[in-house]
């Protein structure tokens, strides 16, 4: 039985703010993981922690974000070519951002998660591994939670952080809507220790249509300790045949050099899923759910852990004001406007990475045309090299609650 009131499910990045989050509210909790406490890591994952992520990673436990910032990487410059032929190139003098924090860094999600382990013992909040979460039943008055190794726990309530197979999701009713990428993706790390802040290349490269892949769309963006290599799949693509050592070598060799072809660390294969949970709270408003729990999104302008981050820094304010509700209708509507907030948030960045990934995806002629036109021309306006370089991040408009900001 729990001596809790706040129960969190998962502990990656998102169940471990959550857990911060509270602590720095005042309110005591514990993480239940269904993985062993020696669990495999592997693959960089979510590399890019955005500026007002490692801010509120920095107010809910001191430190935390500008560790984060002395690990990871800035790169300057970024840079876009179409069918070999560079159309834009833009270096910044410096990372911009306020204090100690820059726009963002670029750090491997393991050194993320941690650092955020480490914040987790500094204060005492326990990890119980291999507990995963088997049922919930929730009421007016709390949550029952059930977990793999037999144990029975209770709560006021509980945080869904358990990733897109969520079981607390499944056990609220909950259900996920949305759609899957047609295209397959390639994402590699590719090793490399001597990278850091001086390196001479260090920088985002964007390449339509590179030749280097065969016409394939490539992304190469440089993290501590190695470069993301992302390959889109095209028609009549094999993912498994393409994802083979033998083959990744050669792309490697053929689009970064002979230096790095022994270099290729991890490989994975993706169809991206675009889906959004149809509630983010249960009936009783006892229980919510935060990141790949409630959204699933495609990676491109990184509103994947960052925005489930700013999920679980809400839950928190949302549970601690709850907590110390005179009544139980002012604890449910801090819940409610929660997963108001949230839900617009996820809808807004589903709407942003679809427009990426149809731009990406999009073999109509007026996407194609617009594409050529845009590279013809970006030798003479900088503006239409700009767009090149930007379109496959998504648009950059305003976010739909100014103070959620853009995740």
């Amino acid at each position: 039985m729990s001596d809790v009131p706040v129960l969190v499910a998962g502990a990656g990045p998102v169940g471990m703010t959550t857990a911060l989050a509270l602590h720095a509210r005042g309110v005591e909790t514990a993480i239940l993981e269904a993985e062993p406490e020696d669990r495999d890591r592997s693959g960089s994952r979510a590399i890019y922690v955005h500026g007002s992520t490692l801010r509120t990673l920095e107010r809910v436990h001191p430190g935390l974000g500008t560790n984060l910032v002395d690990e990871g990487l800035v790169w300057p410059t970024r840079r876009t070519l179409y069918r070999g032929k560079e159309v834009f190139n833009r270096t910044y003098d410096s990372p911009g951002g306020s204090g100690d924090i820059p726009h963002f860094t670029s750090v491997p999600q393991v050194v993320t998660e941690q650092y955020m382990l480490g914040a987790l013992a500094d204060i005492g909040v326990g990890i119980h591994w291999e507990a995963e979460v088997r049922s919930v039943e929730s009421s007016p008055d709390g949550v029952h939670v059930e977990t793999a190794d037999g144990r029975e726990w209770e709560a006021k309530y509980l945080i869904g952080a358990d990733g897109g197979g969520s079981t607390v999701r499944k056990e609220i009713g909950s259900n996920f809507e949305g759609n899957q990428s047609e295209n397959a993706f390639i994402i590699a790390d590719v090793e490399d220790e001597e990278i850091d802040d001086d390196h001479p290349d260090l920088e985002r490269l964007f390449h339509y249509d590179a030749p280097e892949a065969d016409g394939r769309n490539v992304l190469l963006v440089p993290f501590t300790g190695g470069w993301r290599l992302d390959i889109q799949c095209i028609e009549g693509d094999d993912p498994d045949e393409l994802s083979s050592t033998e083959r990744m070598q050669e792309f490697v060799h053929d689009i970064m050099g002979e230096e790095y072809a022994d270099s290729l660390k991890w490989v994975s294969t993706y169809h991206f899923l675009q889906v959004m949970a149809d509630s983010f709270v249960d009936e009783h408003r006892r229980v919510l759910l935060a990141g790949e729990a409630a959204h699933l999104l495609a990676p491109f302008g990184a509103r994947g852990m960052n925005s489930g981050i700013a999920d679980a820094d809400e839950a928190a304010s949302a549970i601690a004001v709850a907590l110390n509700a005179r009544t139980e209708a002012v604890a449910r509507d801090e819940v409610e406007l929660f997963a108001a907030r949230r839900e617009k948030a996820a809808e807004y960045n589903l709407d942003a990475a679809g427009q990426a990934l149809e731009y990406l995806q999009g073999e109509d002629p007026l996407t194609v045309l617009r594409k050529e036109a845009a590279a013809e021309l970006a030798d003479y306006f900088e503006v239409a090299g700009e767009w090149l370089d930007d379109a496959p991040y998504g648009p950059h408009g305003a976010p739909p609650i100014v103070s959620t900001g853009n995740y």
